[in-house]
């Protein structure tokens, strides 16, 4: 059921097809980040991003396009990601939008001019798979959450949703991609 196929460059990793709705993660490298405040979490004190890489996982029940769309955009002061083009091209029929509103904690993060969203897996699937695997990435040994309940604001088990992710490229494409297919094919 979960056919996947790779975009030129790997910016986008597909799984499954058919509906515009399901899971999606946002793989984004930090450098020289400032503490962020992500909104009213935390009582509105900052938290140190560390340079590095990092995963973000979410869910659009519907309008999964123009979720990852917005998630590439900035708000008027500053330019989006440079994906973002290659979700438009994608995504013809989807509505981009003008000027964003900072509302989730991981739109504060992606507004960060230092930081650089490189890549987005979504996972067309009926079934919310968003805790499940924020659960599987809370106890792989590669990644740490900066702050427990991080992105999470509607999630069922606690865990952060936004995680720094120390692992070497092989761990995307092998250990990251399986955990992803195995979770997906024991929902159907």
């Amino acid at each position: 059921y979960l056919p996947w196929w790779v975009k030129p460059m790997e910016k986008l990793i597909v799984f499954g097809d058919g509906v515009d709705r399901g899971t999606y993660l946002l793989r984004m490298r930090a450098t020289a980040v400032n503490p962020i405040q992500f909104g009213r979490f935390n009582k509105g004190r900052p938290i140190v991003v560390p340079d590095g890489d990092y995963v973000y996982v979410g869910s659009a029940l519907r309008g999964l396009s123009s979720r990852v769309i917005r998630h590439s955009s900035r708000s008027e002061w500053n330019d989006p990601h440079p994906i973002r083009h290659d979700l438009l091209a994608l995504f013809p029929i989807a509505k981009p939008i003008r000027q964003k509103k900072l509302y989730w904690h991981i739109d504060y993060l992606l507004e960060a001019t230092a930081v650089a969203l490189t890549q987005i897996y979504l996972i067309h699937h009926p079934a919310r798979l968003e805790d499940d695997l924020a659960e599987w990435l809370n106890t792989d040994p590669h990644t740490i959450a900066l702050a427990d309940g991080l992105g999470a604001s509607d999630g069922r088990n606690g865990r952060s949703h936004l995680l720094r992710v120390s692992a070497p490229e092989s761990w995307w494409r092998e250990e990251f991609v399986t955990a992803v297919t195995s979770l997906c094919t024991n929902f159907d």
